[in-house]
């Protein structure tokens, strides 16, 4: 049940047609885990708490540093040195104070990881690594819960919603493979602009409420991708890989 206070906090969501009181029921009812409280999970984090989530599980070993304040607005000058999940966590209950926002200071690996995303309604992964995301996919496929992998570099962003353990769909290892010393995006040698993390860490927000409460079309089985340096939009499909060792197994 929605109380008063909150009826009023999410009206302009609630006339939505497509969302309704209905929508408003079942993100409270929701749990999402956000994997990384950085670029993408800081604006992410933001609108999920604003939009009435109602647990937030906030999942990094990281501190704040002074080159996160470029892009991760959760954070200021007086947080530097401060884990960032415990300042993000203190952040979403700010926002919102109907929110449950747990924070977990430690790093996710393959050992840990379905221990602590279990019982998650959804995944929100916007961390820097493949091993990290790896882990994080397998975990996901193991406990059968959406993912919804998000990334940044320089002027280009990425999103996409994995269902892999439902028959006919992929995984997050069916799009990258599953090597966890592969070579990723590193934001310190590439750069990124800071207003990118703001835009794909919000529509990441926005496809995690779509996904969990059901209204459009949902990005399963897609990949978004956004290239900012000349502002361009597409979106493909993700075919499973008849081979991959994580989801086909």
């Amino acid at each position: 049940m929605l109380s008063d206070a909150e009826l009023d906090r999410y009206a302009r969501q609630i006339i939505l047609p497509a969302f309704g009181g209905a929508g408003q029921a079942k993100l409270k009812a929701a749990h999402v885990a956000v994997i990384g409280a950085g670029g993408i999970g800081c604006p992410a984090i933001t609108y999920l708490a604003a939009a009435g989530i109602g647990k937030l599980t906030i999942v990094d070993h990281d501190r704040v540093e002074l080159s996160n304040l470029q892009r991760q607005p959760l954070f200021t000058d007086a947080d530097i040195g401060s884990l960032k999940a415990e300042v993000a966590a203190a952040s979403a209950r700010r926002i919102n104070p109907h929110v449950d926002a747990i924070a977990v200071s430690e790093r996710l690996d393959e050992a840990n990881a379905e221990t602590l995303l279990a019982g998650a309604s959804l995944i929100l992964d916007g961390c820097d690594n493949f091993a990290t995301r790896l882990a994080v996919n397998r975990a996901a496929v193991a406990l059968e819960i959406p993912l919804l992998s998000a990334a940044i570099g320089a002027f280009e962003g990425q999103i996409a919603l994995y269902e892999g353990w439902r028959p006919g769909h992929a995984c997050y290892a069916c799009l990258v493979g599953n090597d966890p010393d592969r070579r990723g995006i590193n934001c310190a040698e590439t750069g990124v602009m800071g207003a990118l993390a703001g835009m794909v860490g919000t529509m990441a927000a926005l496809e995690a409420a779509r996904a969990l409460s059901g209204w459009g079309s949902a990005l399963t089985g897609r990949l978004a991708l956004v290239d900012m340096l000349d502002r361009r939009w597409r979106e493909v499909g993700v075919p499973e890989d008849p081979e991959c060792p994580i989801c086909k197994v």
